[in-house]
C-alpha cells in the first residue's frame, strides 16, 4: 500500500510517498481503507521530530503521521464484537507510532478506536472530527466544572477551539472566547457568551469583565502560563503542548493528551452523534492529494486556517 511519511525528520519537504506492506486485521482490530486524513498540528510535530524530543522515540522509521482517518471498513479481526459491518463508512482516531499513522491507504486499528461515520457527511468532512473534538472533550472533563461555571477558551476560531466552545455550551457552561474582528461572528455562532478581542493582553481583558477570574481555561492559543492571570485562585488552565506546573495564586497548568484516550469508544461515538446532529461545526479549509502532502504541511505552518486541511487517498 501507499502511505505518506518520512525516514528523516525535517520540513514539509521531508514527506514522501512510501511503499509499505498491506496491513491485516489482527485480534481486536479492524481494517480500514482510508480515503481521507485530516492534517493536524500534531502531524507537523511528528514530521519535524519535535514529538520525539517531547516523548522519546518509541519505534524506528519510517514515520507516518496522521491522527484522523475516514474511510470504509474492509475487515474485522478475530474476537471483535462491534456494531460495525464490512463496507460501513467509518471514522477512526489514530494514535500514531512509527509507520502506524492515518496518512495511509489502509490501516489495521484497534476496534475501539473506530465508529460509524456521521450520516450525511463525505469522507473529507468526517475526517476532521475525532482528534480535535476528543481533545476538547477531555479538556473540558479535566476542568470538572459545573453548569453555570465560566470557562475561557483561547484560540476559539480554530478547529480545536471551535469544538471546545460547542462542547462547553453542551455542558451548560458560560463560555468566554477570544476572536479577531474577522472571526467574531463565527465564534459567536459556535455559542460563545462573551467574545473578547484576541491578543497578548487577553488575560487582562478577562479580568476587566470577570474581576474574580473565570473558573477555568482551555488554552487553544498556546498562551500557557500567560493565561493563568485570567483564572480564579486555585483554578486550572488546560494546555495542549505538555505545559505543566503551577502559576501564581495556586493556578495549575494541566496538559491534555488525547492519544492516550484513542480507544474510549463511547466518547468517540458520542462525538460522532453530536456531529451528525449538527452540534459540531465541520470546517474543511482545503483538500490535497496524498502526493502533495508537503504542500498541505506548508500551508498548515503558515497559520490562520479556519478549519482542517485534508489529504485524500
Amino acid at each position: 500500500m501507499k502511505a505518506v511519511g518520512l525516514t528523516d525528520f525535517g520540513g514539509p519537504e521531508a514527506l514522501e510517498i512510501l511503499d509499505l506492506p498491506d496491513p491485516v486485521a489482527g485480534p481486536g482490530q479492524v481494517l480500514i481503507r482510508i480515503h481521507a486524513a485530516a492534517v493536524n498540528p500534531t502531524d507537523a510535530l511528528i514530521r519535524s521530530g519535535t514529538h520525539v524530543k517531547m516523548f522519546g522515540r518509541t519505534a524506528p522509521p519510517p514515520y507516518v503521521p496522521g491522527m484522523d482517518a475516514a474511510g470504509v471498513l474492509l475487515a474485522i479481526g478475530e474476537g471483535v464484537e462491534t456494531d460495525l459491518n464490512v463496507g460501513d463508512p467509518v471514522i477512526a482516531f489514530i494514535a500514531p507510532n512509527g509507520s502506524y499513522g492515518a496518512y495511509s491507504e489502509m490501516l489495521a486499528v484497534p476496534a475501539n478506536s473506530v465508529v460509524k461515520a456521521p450520516r450525511g457527511m463525505n469522507h473529507v468532512e468526517a475526517s476532521t472530527i475525532l482528534m480535535n473534538a476528543m481533545t476538547a472533550r477531555l479538556a473540558i472533563d479535566l476542568l470538572g466544572l459545573k453548569p453555570g461555571n465560566t470557562v475561557l477558551i483561547s484560540g476559539a476560531a480554530g478547529t480545536f477551539g471551535g469544538y471546545a466552545v460547542e462542547l462547553a455550551k453542551e455542558d451548560g457552561l458560560v463560555v468566554i472566547a477570544d476572536a479577531s474582528e474577522a472571526d467574531e461572528g463565527a465564534v459567536k455562532g459556535f455559542g460563545a457568551d462573551v467574545v473578547l478581542r484576541r491578543g497578548d493582553d487577553l488575560a487582562g481583558r478577562v479580568r476587566e469583565r470577570f474581576p474574580d477570574g473565570v473558573d477555568g481555561a482551555i488554552d487553544g492559543a498556546l498562551f500557557n502560563e500567560r493565561l493563568a492571570p485570567a483564572v480564579r485562585d486555585g483554578g486550572t488552565v488546560i494546555t495542549l503542548r505538555m505545559q505543566t506546573g503551577e502559576a501564581d495564586r495556586g493556578v495549575k497548568l494541566v496538559p491534555v493528551r488525547s492519544k492516550l484516550h484513542s480507544e474510549e469508544r463511547n466518547k468517540l461515538d458520542g462525538l460522532r452523534r453530536l456531529a451528525e446532529e449538527g452540534k459540531l461545526t465541520i470546517r474543511v479549509a482545503g483538500t490535497y492529494p496524498k502526493e502533495r502532502a508537503g504542500e498541505a504541511h506548508q500551508r498548515l505552518e503558515q497559520g490562520g486556517l479556519r478549519g482542517r486541511l485534508v489529504l485524500e487517498f
